[in-house]
């Protein structure tokens, strides 16, 4: 038995190594990349992309047309494509694979999200001397495509990649929040489009659309269900309503500023036209897609990437054809406190490159994240989504101008809804604005977000919205997402959407040591219990 107990301690240190290794090869830090003096083309290479798609087969085709064009001009490299639905599942899975050691190669991302992935050293790579590079690099010269220059990428997008002084990514495509309108129902209630959107003028002509008639009929529609303002992405609303306010939300060093009297201020408002039933929030009611062609939602605010799911006519619509409405879609800009002075957040996916052992790997990695800035692929992808190319190169191309001459040809790929969208979107490329990126920024993001929906949610189910329950919101919400007003240095840095899964290494390590010491403790019961036995039969011998 003694043989056993010392056989079963070492397997559970072996597990435990086993284990620790296993995590530390994922964790360990890798060598800072060094630009290699050439392309080794004698050797293969596998690079994992990793995508998203809104299950748009139209994106997917651009993706596979882009991968099939690469191969062939560097046919010892292989690209796997995983597509993924949603940007928070990729962010998780590359978290969980980081502990791992098994990142993608190349990954459509945001910097948000970056920023966390760079808490292990050289997990991603820098991409400045890759880009200079003469012969590598954008334009370079062993380049074997025509891909763009530096000084070709839009500025902004591309500053947007900078953390800490450093490029980490490359922009893919942008987009922006637009506001999706049925026109017909505006001016039914009596009102007319002003040239620039206010919040004022959203929230009257919302509460103006919420009056019914005997049988509880929505007068507007003449049926029993309207929500006159949808939000889908209500981190968006409320850090562009402090934008637009001028008020704090954060800062470079990575001060938590969200959690001031404009934010509640704010959110009373919010409350106050939830309670009537005026405004509602996608993670509350569904896609406000959904309910403005159905005739139920009069303004709808989505990303321009989303209009090829608004209006009448819209190619992807997400309901049957007998619950569409017929209306005139009106696209305009978010909703403005000064319309003097317009701010509307920039957004859209970027690409980084993940380090690895082999700098000709990550090379093979760079040459293809170049090549997703041709203009054949930014057009391609552009005209399938209210996006917009980064580059001037495919903006200024004849293809890209004519896709935008053509408004309304047809309801696929000129569907006049998205061309509109994207026009918004190239108009106000200056009033435009990015958040400040750093590791914990993306638990800050979804803190914002999270004070609106429970403010409606709490409306809805008739909670006194007063200074205590503002007071206990902040909170909450503080405590939720492990956020403090020290900085960048605080327990921000590790907030609740930027811990991501346990790593499954870690997983079988606790399994393992559990199964271990309940066999352990079997063991040890088992004994004590036959020596019992054996003590109990000792002392019948003796009364015998």
């Amino acid at each position: 038995m003694k043989r056993m107990v010392a056989c079963m301690l070492l397997l559970a240190t072996l597990l435990s190594c086993t284990a620790v290794l296993t995590g530390c090869h994922g964790s360990r830090q890798l060598d800072a990349f060094v630009m290699p003096d050439s392309f080794d083309e004698s050797g293969t290479y596998t690079i994992t992309f990793w995508a998203k798609n809104d299950t748009n087969k139209a994106q997917v085709s651009v993706y596979q047309q882009a991968i099939e064009d690469f191969q062939t001009l560097y046919p010892n490299i292989t690209v796997n494509l995983r597509l993924y639905t949603d940007y928070n599942k990729i962010y998780n899975d590359v978290i969980t694979n980081i502990s791992t050691g098994t990142t993608p190669n190349v990954c459509i991302t945001y910097p948000d999200h970056m920023a966390t992935y760079m808490t292990g050293a050289n997990t991603v790579v820098p991409l400045d001397q890759l880009m200079d590079d003469p012969q590598y690099g954008l334009g370079g010269s062993e380049v074997r495509f025509d891909g763009p220059t530096r000084a070709e990428i839009i500025p902004t997008y591309l500053s947007e990649c900078v953390i800490d002084g450093q490029t980490y990514a490359l922009p893919f495509m942008r987009s922006t929040e637009a506001c999706y309108i049925n026109k017909t129902y505006v001016e039914a209630l009596g009102y007319t489009l002003p040239e620039t959107l206010t919040w004022d003028f959203i929230w009257e002509v919302s509460e103006a659309a919420t009056a019914k008639d005997e049988e509880g009929n929505y007068l507007v529609n003449g049926q029993k269900v309207m929500i006159p303002f949808i939000y889908k992405s209500t981190d968006n609303m409320m850090i562009q309503m402090l934008r637009q306010k001028g008020a704090g939300y954060s800062d470079s060093q990575g001060s938590i500023l969200l959690f001031n009297d404009t934010t509640e201020a704010l959110l009373y408002g919010i409350a106050d036209h939830a309670a009537t039933g005026a405004f509602s929030t996608f993670k509350i009611s569904s896609y406000p897609a959904n309910f403005l062609n159905a005739g139920q939602c009069i303004f709808a605010i989505d990303s321009t990437a989303g209009a090829t799911w608004m209006g009448s006519d819209a190619p992807l619509s997400d309901i049957s054809e007998d619950a569409i409405v017929d209306f005139e879609t009106a696209v305009m800009t978010v909703p403005q406190f000064d319309t003097g002075n317009p701010q509307m957040i920039s957004q859209g996916p970027s690409v980084c490159v993940f380090g690895k052992q082999d700098d000709q790997e990550v090379l093979a990695s760079w040459l293809f994240t170049q090549f997703l800035l041709t203009n054949q692929v930014q057009i391609g992808y552009a005209q399938t989504e209210g996006y917009v190319p980064v580059t001037s190169k495919a903006r200024e191309d004849s293809v890209y101008q004519d896709y935008l001459s053509r408004a309304g040809e047809d309801i696929t790929t000129h569907y006049e809804v998205k061309i509109r969208a994207t026009r918004l979107l190239l108009e106000n490329t200056e009033h435009t604005f990015v958040t400040p990126v750093w590791n914990g920024s993306a638990s800050l993001r979804d803190a914002a977000g999270q004070l609106i929906e429970n403010v409606v949610k709490s409306v809805r189910r008739k909670e006194t919205v007063d200074e205590a329950y503002m007071e206990n919101l902040f909170a909450s919400v503080r405590s939720l997402y492990r956020l403090e007003d020290g900085g960048a240095g605080s327990s921000a840095a590790a907030g609740k959407a930027d811990l991501g899964k346990l790593p499954s290494t870690a997983v079988i390590l606790l399994v393992a040591l559990g199964v271990t010491w309940m066999v352990l403790g079997g063991y040890y019961l088992t004994n004590s219990m036959k020596k019992r036995r054996k003590s109990c039969n000792k002392s019948e011998k003796v009364r015998k």
